[in-house]
């Protein structure tokens, strides 16, 4: 008997944030953001109430880690400076990361829901793809069911997509936010799937999504009704093919469970192209947060690095790779940062950029790295300490 593909990914809900709130329970409710450097902590008053600093009162570079529900009700949202922020929101409280607990809270809910549906693809802290295909149970219960382990494990909620495919049930994981389930089947693509917003297809960024604006493209109904070939025409033909078919629901890639992964990479695609001069601070800040969180899914998963490599996009969709390998083993963030510095020196920045990745691959075990590593930093002086600018 050939069971039905069902797949489902499942995004913790403002997971960074909802951890905070399980330590302070009195912000429920309040515009919370988390994020920043040099954030001090919470200071507790005479009364035993607590003073937390406040948007308003931030002063430096640093970028958004995440928001509250109620923070992004006011346009505040991952990725945006904090100083920009605070014109939107400056009554909003402001938090420290602490990064150890994601982890924990981290490694929490991906066990429960491994006790339930054990083929499970990791697509970082906070979220990943579970194969249920061959569970023979009601897909809303087990949707359920696995919701309420996740409850228990952390106190928090997930929200749930359930398709055919991994394209689809990203999509759908964010539909019904936060603490939702979304059920679809192929059947119900141009009801409820054609009618959304082409930048809902995870891929397609802000600067795609204007081109095919541009061309009156504002749906993904209305991309998927685009001849195949005006797409291939427009951006090339893997990526017009790609368009063609995601519009359609159409996505093949099986559930990546291996334990011993090839390589782990982070990028983050800009809300307006950036300049190498002009917006250098603000692109020294999202490097640096990539390498951290490469480095930090680096360390949850028990791996150093050998290669490192940066991914450039540029504004007209021409893409650059450069890597670094190093007879040692590297999972330090610093140490990753300084390595996509140097790669970064070898591209001529000479147009404005819509796309940043940090990669590190050519990876073992840490314990095995450790044994790799004595005697070799000497002979690399860019890997001392310190975070370089661009």
């Amino acid at each position: 008997m050939i069971s039905i593909r069902r797949i489902a990914h499942l995004d913790m809900d403002a997971f960074f944030a909802s951890v905070e709130l399980l330590r302070y329970p009195e912000l429920r409710g309040q515009a919370v953001v988390v994020g920043g450097r040099n954030v001090h902590q919470p200071v507790e008053q005479p009364d035993g109430t607590k003073r937390f600093a406040r948007l308003r009162d931030y002063a430096g570079r640093g970028v958004i880690t995440t928001s509250t529900y109620e923070a992004r009700a006011l346009g505040v949202f991952s990725g945006m400076g904090l100083m920009k922020s605070a014109q939107l929101a400056p009554d909003a409280i402001l938090l420290p990361a602490n990064f150890d607990a994601y982890r924990d809270y981290s490694r929490r809910f991906k066990n429960a829901v491994e006790s339930i549906a054990p083929k499970i693809e990791d697509r970082g802290i906070d979220e990943i793809y579970i194969d249920l295909s061959t569970i023979q149970e009601n897909t809303n219960s087990l949707a359920r069911r696995i919701k309420q382990a996740v409850l228990d494990a952390t106190g928090l909620t997930c929200s749930i997509g359930i398709t055919p495919n991994k394209l689809l049930s990203k999509i759908c994981s964010d539909l019904d936010k936060p603490n939702g389930i979304t059920v679809l089947s192929m059947e119900e693509i141009p009801a409820r799937i054609w009618p959304l917003a082409t930048k809902k297809i995870n891929g397609i960024g802000p600067k795609a999504a204007e081109k095919l604006t541009r061309h009156g493209i504002n749906t993904i109904g209305e991309l998927a009704a685009a001849p195949v070939q005006f797409l291939v025409s427009e951006f090339g033909r893997s990526t017009g093919v790609w368009l063609h078919q995601v519009a359609h629901g159409l996505d093949d890639r099986p559930i990546v469970t291996e334990s011993e992964p090839k390589s782990i990479s982070r990028e983050s695609t800009f809300e307006r192209d950036l300049h190498a001069k002009q917006n250098k601070a603000e692109l020294t800040e999202i490097l640096t947060s990539l390498c951290m969180r490469v480095a930090d899914d680096l360390k949850r998963k028990g791996y150093a690095s050998r290669t490192i490599g940066i991914k450039l996009k540029f504004s007209d969709f021409h893409a650059v790779t450069r890597d670094v390998t190093l007879p040692m083993y590297v999972s330090d963030g610093t140490q990753i940062r300084k390595m996509a510095g140097e790669c970064l020196k070898r591209i001529p920045l000479t147009q404005k950029i819509r796309l940043l990745g940090v990669r590190a691959s050519g990876l073992i075990p840490m314990a095995e790295a450790e044994l790799n590593h004595a005697g070799i930093q000497s002979e690399f002086p860019f890997l001392a300490p310190g975070i370089p600018k661009i």
